[in-house]
């Protein structure tokens, strides 16, 4: 690693530690040289994964969206903010997980259905109402006694 002070290539690891819940690692260096020290960070670098859209479209995945859409759904809900933050890193997982570079938006969509479901009822409920565009009440009941009878169980 190049020192960013002299320019040097002669620099060591003086220190190391993970870093975001272990998806990063932070390393002090010293240069031999000038003897500065200086922060580095080293991340698992992801292959871009590409969505395909009901219209048969494809775009780059954004974590953003996903968020955006769990967060409208869990609007004034008393679900901590912490929870809502692992349900995206445990829908990211299971995205990543399939190691295919190409998934269905569809595919997405059930995923964050799944595990809303587990997270909040009402903001599962929301959700799959917009995500498959219920067209009238009874399509809505229809779903609302899946969500019953599973609870049942």
């Amino acid at each position: 690693m190049r020192c960013p002070y002299c320019n040097q290539d002669n620099t060591r690891v003086v220190d190391s530690r993970p870093v975001e819940e272990n998806n990063s690692i932070r390393r002090r260096r010293m240069c031999d040289a000038c003897g500065k020290r200086f922060t580095t960070y080293e991340k698992v670098e992801t292959i871009p994964l590409i969505v395909i859209k009901k219209d048969q479209n494809r775009e780059q995945y954004e974590r953003s969206k996903i968020e955006a859409g769990i967060l409208r759904a869990c609007y004034k809900r008393p679900v901590p903010v912490e929870k809502i933050n692992s349900t995206i890193d445990a829908i990211e997982g299971k995205i990543f997980n399939t190691e295919e570079r190409e998934i269905s938006s569809t595919r997405i969509g059930e995923i964050v259905m799944e595990e809303l479901k587990n997270l909040d009822a009402v903001a599962y409920v929301r959700f799959a109402s917009v995500y498959r565009e219920f067209k009238d009440v009874n399509t809505f009941m229809e779903e609302l006694s899946k969500l019953l009878e599973g609870k049942q169980e």
